[in-house]
């Protein structure tokens, strides 16, 4: 289908230099030449889509976006093929999710076709910006916002869809390595009935507090509990958790307070596939306590778009360290990564639909 994108190029003696130390990458700091636009309005809908060079948005200070946090966002990734091409990880859960999301903070559905047809021309585009290093990717970020000047608790009728690319390497400073976790107490992310398994800045904002006691505490991350009861085990600011105890993997159901990870479901296939006894259930921060002292707890890891499978050695909870097995890197945690990356840069065969080979 032709989507008639306009297109406006950086000249060549003003691009940017591409970083080319995957080192030194880090998360989130660098950003490619260029950015895909559109607009929603509801006299003409998702149009005037458009591939023009990075820079600010122009946004009226009366914005309901800076107002009222009518926004929401993703996180995938595209990879460098083996072979040459390419690589997207099922890209199209992102964007059903963002449809979710758009349809708990009263956003219009996203004309998706647009987005996509917007996405791919756009890594066309800066294509060179992907890295070529293991575990190094170019991030995708797709971001709708409420555009309305208007100071007044209402949805926006106009929108502003924007994807924004940039090369990273390792989310943590630590690498594929275990990091250590703080289970927050004194705060909650979010509730049955809110907004938590949207994927909207707000959640995040939230987060802040806590995640300012966990750097404190010299931990990575939150992992947060429901609630309701402060007893139950959800997830971590920036991924779904899995727990392995004795040889049953435990993940938090999904019950309307947290975000159904694509990763996360990526995990749980997988280890289906394996034979692994895999359970989406109520678990108590009591339960992995006794697990991690009686030593049937064997492993503990995030998994997100952004670290993929992040190993936990240890957590801090009501002033107590509690290591995991020995510290280090479990045997599932370490095959999930290996075979999830596998996957990604088309070393092997996925499950079918999970990668799609963009040929430049």
């Amino acid at each position: 289908m032709e989507h008639n994108i306009r297109i406006e190029l950086v000249d060549e003696a003003n691009r940017k230099p591409i970083p080319r130390d995957s080192a030194s990458l880090g998360f989130g700091r660098h950003f490619t030449d260029h950015m895909f636009l559109m607009n929603y309005s509801t006299e003409k809908g998702w149009h005037d889509p458009r591939i023009q060079p990075h820079q600010p948005l122009c946004l009226d200070p009366a914005a309901t976006v800076l107002h009222y946090g009518q926004q929401v966002f993703e996180g995938l990734k595209a990879y460098r093929a083996e072979g040459g091409g390419i690589n997207l990880f099922r890209y199209q859960k992102n964007f059903e999710r963002m449809n979710r999301s758009c349809k708990r903070l009263q956003i219009p559905a996203l004309d998706v076709e647009k987005a996509i047809a917007g996405l791919k021309e756009l890594i066309r585009i800066d294509q060179d910006w992907i890295p070529t290093d293991e575990g190094c990717a170019l991030y995708v970020r797709p971001t709708v916002i409420g555009i309305d000047p208007f100071l007044g608790v209402r949805p926006s009728s106009t929108y502003l869809f924007y994807i924004l690319l940039g090369p990273v390497g390792a989310y943590y400073p630590e690498g594929f390595n275990p990091i250590s976790i703080y289970v927050s107490d004194n705060y909650v992310r979010a509730v049955a009935g809110g907004t938590g398994e949207a994927k909207t800045g707000g959640n995040y904002a939230a987060s802040l507090v806590a995640q300012k006691e966990a750097q404190d505490a010299g931990c990575s991350q939150v992992l947060w509990l429901d609630a309701r009861e402060r007893k139950y085990v959800e997830e971590v600011g920036t991924m779904n958790i899995m727990f392995r105890i004795n040889d049953e993997l435990i993940t938090s159901p999904l019950t309307g307070s947290i975000l159904p990870g694509v990763t996360r479901d990526s995990v749980l296939q997988l280890a289906k596939e394996w034979g692994v006894h895999v359970s989406e259930r109520l678990l108590s921060i009591d339960e992995v306590v006794e697990a991690a002292k009686d030593g049937s707890l064997k492993e503990i890891f995030g998994c997100g778009t952004a670290a993929i499978i992040a190993p936990v050695k240890q957590f801090v909870y009501q002033g107590e360290t509690y290591q995991v097995a020995d510290g280090g890197t479990g045997e599932l945690s370490a095959r999930l990564y290996k075979t999830i990356l596998d996957i990604q840069y088309g070393r092997t065969a996925g499950p079918e639909g999970w990668v799609e080979r963009i040929d430049m």
